[in-house]
């Protein structure tokens, strides 16, 4: 339950230190909207969105004002919808997303995810019609997000859809290129994706969710970081400490807000998703959190291993803080959100074989990263392909988020603005991956995946 003491609690972090509820996700299902007339299925979409979500903004925006709590984000996800539209006797799935932006944009909402599709282990039409609509869809739509999961423990690595997101990605940027290469901003490419994520650009509704649910992510590396300016020269064992209470306090307001919306709304609630989310404002950087340990520049050796404990123990302070923990949940380090990830990328500490490296330890994976815009469409399927072996040998989930810069080249910057900040174009390998990408089929799932 929401009381005072709680909230007092975190107003001071609050006012000073940049804690917010970085976004309330309500997740819908639309496998009741499946029709063999797309007019119709559309139709449903958008009708089931506009009711479900219909108080959702205006909830949250209450919540904020009675509480003092910032929720900076309000979105929504929906089930993947390559498996709705898939019903429907069209080839062209671009009315489909269409759909889902006008429905959000009615509802109020930031952004909508769920423009996806699941191939892990092969495509069906829909997927593959779906996955051809991609650059269109996200040319044509404002605020629709979109992914596509490749690999899984379970199932490995589909090396067909690996090589078939690189060529996607080229062309999503191209289609966009007047507004920045925008599209690709708005797609991620996943392994082992989770299906109560409320974070985009990976957000959708899994078919094992119910019928609409409240997800919670939180935020807080300014938080963190202010917590440990406390504690300078101290142990790693005192650190680890710090991060753990801190993360505690973060994760009990999402907890608080989380009930709450759901409570108002009369949905159910998911989870909390207690992942530290940094945004390029300064004092709001898990890049500097990193940099507190010790590190001169966020990048040089010893990064992994400070990042590894901020995502360990971040993990075991919130899961004390909520009955229920769930979505990515660790330390996100998207390059252009994060103003001292700009900082070390722009002066060469930070570079994609260390971020990489920083995978294996933290949530998710390569975020927002910007690229040469002639970087082959092979080159970029290598990069999915390394990133998604990361996740399926580790039994996480890791993701791509990569922007090939149109008419950019290394030293370049792309602006996006607002949250999505400002990527430094970063040097890739000049070697060719092509031979490697040509192969196809499916690296088999590892040895680990036998759990049975």
């Amino acid at each position: 339950m929401l009381n005072t003491k709680n909230i007092l609690e975190t107003i001071h972090m609050i006012d000073q230190q940049h804690l917010d509820i970085r976004t309330v996700t309500m997740g819908i299902s639309l496998r009741d909207c499946a029709d063999s007339d797309a007019k119709k299925a559309c139709g449903r979409i958008y009708d089931k969105i506009c009711r479900k979500a219909e108080n959702l903004v205006s909830t949250a925006e209450n919540i904020d004002r009675e509480f003092g709590i910032p929720i900076v984000n309000k979105r929504i996800s929906v089930t993947p919808m390559a498996l709705v539209a898939e019903a429907s006797d069209t080839e062209d799935y671009v009315p489909f997303a269409i759909a889902l932006d006008k429905a959000a944009k009615n509802c109020g909402v930031n952004f909508i995810g769920g423009y996806s599709a699941l191939v892990q282990k092969g495509f069906t039409v829909g997927d593959r019609r779906l996955i051809a609509s991609l650059p269109d869809a996200l040319a044509a739509t404002d605020i629709v997000c979109a992914s596509v999961n490749v690999a899984s423990t379970k199932a490995g690595i589909s090396m067909d859809a690996v090589a078939e997101m690189g060529r996607t990605i080229k062309r999503i940027a191209e289609r966009t290129a007047d507004t920045g290469c925008s599209g690709c901003a708005k797609f991620v490419v996943f392994a082992n994706a989770v299906e109560d994520n409320p974070f985009m650009a990976g957000a959708f509704h899994g078919v094992g969710e119910p019928e609409c649910v409240i997800n919670v992510g939180v935020s807080g590396p300014g938080v963190v970081h202010h917590a440990l300016t406390k504690v300078p020269g101290a142990t790693f064992d005192v650190v680890a400490e710090t991060i753990k209470k801190t993360a505690f306090h973060i994760t009990r307001m999402g907890q608080m807000v989380a009930q709450e919306a759901a409570r108002r709304l009369d949905v159910p609630f998911g989870i909390v998703d207690l992942s530290l989310a940094p945004t390029p404002a300064i004092g709001d950087s898990v890049a500097r959190i990193l940099e507190e340990m010790g590190l001169e520049v966020c990048g040089t050796h010893g990064t992994t291993a400070a990042l590894a404990l901020l995502n360990d123990a971040v993990k075991k302070g919130g899961v004390m803080a909520s009955s229920h923990v769930g979505g990515l949940s660790g330390a996100f380090i998207p390059v252009s959100e994060d103003e001292g990830m700009i900082a070390a990328a722009t002066s060469g500490a930070l570079c994609l074989d260390k971020l990489e490296a920083m995978t294996c330890v933290c949530s998710v994976g390569l975020d927002m990263i910007a690229v040469p815009g002639d970087t082959p469409a092979e080159t970029l399927s290598a990069i999915i392909a390394d990133e998604a072996a990361v996740g399926v040998c580790n039994n996480k989930t890791t993701a791509v988020r990569i922007i090939p810069a149109i008419g950019k080249n290394v030293g370049d910057t792309v602006e996006f603005g607002g949250l999505l900040g400002t990527a430094p174009v970063m040097p890739v390998h000049p070697y060719s991956s092509e031979a490697f990408i040509q192969r196809g089929g499916r690296i088999p799932a590892p040895l680990q995946s036998l759990r049975n």
